[in-house]
């Protein structure tokens, strides 16, 4: 029996593995000016804005949920591994939580609608450690060569339950090529 081995494919990576982020009707929808992080009433209780999880680089699967207040905390893990996920005006986001040019949480930071003439173009968050400002769909800051990671999102009907529920699924965006 021979085995026959495809040298143009590379194997799954685990980094790559999509973890669920919870059920959608625990995200509160952002849709204001206050930071990120505040709590925010959701189905009849007051919940934070965002959620942060630690994201092990090696298996995105085993992704763990972090308070928002132990994020340096060495049980949070590393601090370049964490995601933050909510959902602004309707659409559920996931970039990582800490500030790319000044390692701030962003989930004390504030989203807004980046205009032209009043079209939004698109959306951003505000760094309110130094007022940087990134796009949370590019990544891309309004000054310097900094990039904050943005993170691939899905909402996908919960299996495992009645088939009513959604869940948002997220993972680490992939490189192409």
């Amino acid at each position: 029996m021979s085995i026959l081995v495809n040298p143009f494919t590379r194997p799954s990576r685990g980094g790559a593995a999509w973890f669920c982020a919870g059920a959608t009707s625990c995200y509160p929808n952002v849709d204001d000016s206050a930071r990120i992080g505040q709590q925010r009433l959701c189905q009849q209780r007051y919940l934070p804005g965002c959620r942060v999880f630690h994201v092990p680089r090696e298996d995105s699967s085993k992704a763990t949920e972090v308070a928002i207040d132990d994020w340096k905390d060495s049980a949070a893990g590393d601090a370049k591994d964490q995601v933050m996920v909510f959902q602004y005006r309707g659409k559920f986001l996931a970039v990582d939580h800490e500030c790319p040019h000044s390692s701030y949480p962003l989930s004390n930071g504030t989203p807004f609608d980046i205009e032209d003439f009043g079209v939004v173009l698109s959306s951003g968050i505000l760094c309110p450690k130094h007022d940087w400002s990134f796009d949370l769909h590019t990544g891309r800051a309004d000054r310097g060569s900094y990039r904050l990671h943005v993170w691939e999102v899905e909402t996908r009907r919960d299996e495992a339950g009645d088939g009513e529920e959604w869940c948002v699924w997220v993972r680490r965006k992939q490189k192409m090529g």
